[in-house]
């Protein structure tokens, strides 16, 4: 029987929930594996309320009008056992003690604050200060059209909103960018593919290519499983890849998910010739500038597709300060980090995944089948007195409460692990967007967008829920148990019971749980059109800041303030090049740097087939002998420094003269890859 429900803003939402005297509420006939054998009393106990919730949810939260679905396969003729009961453990871990205050409490928005914010969000404070910004200058230098229509749409409604208010003078936009027509538009760069160097050439049409169409599912619904990849391309920006939707389309009522694992299509990047740039392969400053464009670009992309892009406003609370459970993610990794230099996981949360994986991995219903709650509890106390101490002794915890444990963990986050911010267009994209590639693009705009400290520890966490399905054989838990187990912890957060809106979003939840799992090799890897606008804002902000220092200079020299000068021939102000740009090393050759080797440069001629990793050899080869004990065991990597980036640990299929093309100006350098 499927249920649906639409709630203010005209979203469907659907669950099943079987009722049948003849069966057992929430699971279908034959559908054994959902209930594990063994269950312990305190598992038959928690069973009987997860009935009693299912129970409930029948009789008392759905509609009096259904709709019957056809015979298809999808998530509703299958269990939501596990779901409910993962609910069900989650309060009954919190009936113990008191339910403590809500970390965050949200505000609703005052007209115009939404628009003030997204622009902040997105580093164009200067449309709102009317500050000449360097950053804010560059980034609207860099935009395409798709963006520049969301920076347009956005900076016309908060102009409109403050003059209804009559507040303070606003500047047009006409202003800023000093165009003369009546309607005003910012100036967006031309979209065209990315070159193999890197630069978007001008006056060519977009292109998207994809192996195959029939690979692009809507929600995984096909005949049969799908047996043909298709290739993902990072060239072009996704909101301009988008084709024309028609504008009456409605987004399918009746939204189902297959939950079989091969019902997933089958994707693949495509390889540049720049190579596959990961999360941590950039510098702090360059994901800070990818985060804008992520949030400019999924805003264009929603916008493309007739989506609104809802996010939550939520007011900052102070959390602990020291301990393990329920402190901030960057307070624990501040405290770690005086432990544990550079660290980027929690310690306490590697230390759970460790203790799972060497010993849980193959534990029949790991992740389902709970722990004991009192045995937790006991472990909770004892590992906040005793882990830093290292004095906690981790034999004796079982590899069910370890679980326990670690989910804890993730629920009591003050915030939760994918922020409280974005988790209205997590679940936006699996109801208003109905092909799995368009919520996996949005899915991975999203990932770029999270902070550090959260999209570092969601990775570790993803990668060891991709163990566990691996071991699916011993312990019975395949992708789509994963999630519906996992959902729940990641959706429903600390200080927040879940309502009826999110219950009915179970198999929306556990769908993004499964798509984070299965494609997160994808989504932790930097969309080349990303990268592309970071160099163009970087090289833009160097030609201001050349022009800045050259003006500065000129003026002094018409003032004649300078009377002593060190070099008399180069005025002061003068644009100074680093000593690898005065050299006289011709076109194509680079002079690569190696610190920890015996032979520290060398002088290579690139050739159109020179790679990344050619190079490391060549420098391995020469240093077998010679090189510094202390790079020895670490994998070392080519580097790309300055220049239009700040610092890029390079792909070792990258060939290395589109990489040296698309940014002439940069050193390089080998060294370890930072981990």
């Amino acid at each position: 029987v499927t249920m649906e429900m639409k709630d203010s803003g005209s979203v469907v939402l659907t669950a099943y929930h079987p009722h049948s005297p003849a069966r057992i509420p929430g699971v279908e006939q034959g559908f054994v594996q959902d209930i594990p054998p063994g269950h312990s009393p305190a598992s038959r106990k928690s069973l009987s309320r997860c009935r009693r919730v299912n129970r409930m949810l029948s009789n008392e939260s759905i509609p009096p009008a259904f709709s019957r679905s056809n015979s298809q396969a999808s998530v509703d003729s299958t269990s939501m056992e596990d779901f409910w009961c993962e609910v069900e453990s989650i309060k009954e871990s919190r009936e113990d003690g008191a339910e403590e205050a809500m970390l965050s409490e949200f505000k609703p928005a005052d007209e115009g604050e939404l628009e003030a914010e997204w622009l902040q969000d997105v580093g164009l404070s200067t449309l709102i200060s009317g500050a000449e910004e360097e950053d804010g200058q560059a980034l609207l230098s860099t935009l395409t059209r798709t963006q520049a229509a969301a920076v347009q749409k956005r900076y016309n409604t908060y102009t409109q909103t403050l003059r209804k208010k009559n507040k303070h003078t606003v500047r047009d936009v006409r202003d800023i960018f000093g165009t003369s027509d009546s309607s005003p538009t910012f100036e967006a760069v031309p979209v065209s593919p990315v070159s193999p160097n890197g630069i978007q050439l001008p006056g060519q049409k977009p292109v998207w290519k994809s192996v195959s169409s029939k690979s692009c599912l809507d929600c995984g619904i096909d005949k049969g499983s799908p047996s043909i990849t298709e290739e993902l391309s990072y060239d072009v920006s996704f909101s301009e890849s988008i084709t024309v939707l028609p504008k009456t389309q409605e987004w399918p009522k009746n939204q189902r998910f297959k939950k079989e694992d091969s019902a997933l299509p089958r994707f693949a990047v495509r390889r540049s010739r720049l190579g596959l740039t990961e999360v941590g392969d950039l510098s702090a400053e360059d994901m800070k500038r990818i985060r804008y464009l992520a949030l400019l670009e999924l805003t264009a992309f929603y916008d493309a597709l007739g989506v609104e892009l809802k996010r939550n406003r939520a007011e900052r609370v102070r959390g602990r300060e020291n301990g393990l459970f329920g402190v901030p993610l960057t307070v624990l990794l501040e405290n770690d980090q005086k432990k544990v230099p550079g660290v980027k996981v929690p310690l306490i949360f590697q230390k759970l995944l460790l203790k799972l994986e060497e010993t849980g991995l193959e534990t029949e219903g790991i992740l389902r089948v709970p722990g004991s709650a009192s045995r937790v509890k006991n472990l909770h106390q004892e590992l906040e007195a005793k882990f830093y101490e290292d004095t906690f002794d981790w034999d004796q915890v079982r590899n069910n409460d370890a679980a326990g444990l670690l989910k804890m963990f993730i629920r009591e986050l003050p915030s939760p692990l994918f922020t409280v911010e974005y988790l209205p267009a997590f679940i936006t994209l699996v109801e208003k967007i109905s092909k799995i590639k368009l919520q996996l693009q949005a899915l991975h705009l999203l990932i770029m967008l999270m902070p550090e400290a959260n999209r570092d520890t969601a990775k570790a966490f993803l990668q060891f829920l991709k163990k566990v399905v691996a071991n699916e054989g011993k312990n019975k838990m395949n992708l789509w148990n994963v999630s519906m187990i996992v959902a729940p912890n990641l959706f429903i957060y600390k200080g927040k019971r879940a309502n009826q809106q999110e219950m009915q979003a179970a198999a929306s939840t556990a769908h993004i749980v499964r798509l984070l799992i299965r494609y997160q090799d994808i989504l932790w890897t930097v969309p080349s059109f990303l990268i592309s606008q970071v160099r163009k804002m970087n090289e833009a902000a160097m030609n201001s800041k050349r022009q800045m220092m050259f003006d500065k200079g000129v003026r002094k020299l018409l003032r004649r303030k300078t009377i002593e000068r060190e070099r008399p021939e180069r005025p002061e102000g003068a644009v100074t090049f680093p000593p690898y740009l005065q050299s006289d090393i011709p076109e194509g050759v680079i002079r690569v740097y190696a610190p920890l080797h015996s032979k520290v440069s060398m002088a290579i001629q690139l050739n159109s087939q020179t790679k990344a990793k050619d190079i490391l050899a060549r420098f391995h080869c020469e240093n077998s002998c010679g090189s510094s004990q202390n790079m020895r065991g670490q994998i070392q990597s080519l580097h790309e420094i300055g220049g239009n980036i700040g610092q890029h640990c390079l792909d070792p299929e990258a060939f290395m003269l589109d990489v040296y093309r698309a940014n002439p100006h940069a050193e390089w350098v080998i060294k370890p890859k930072a981990t």
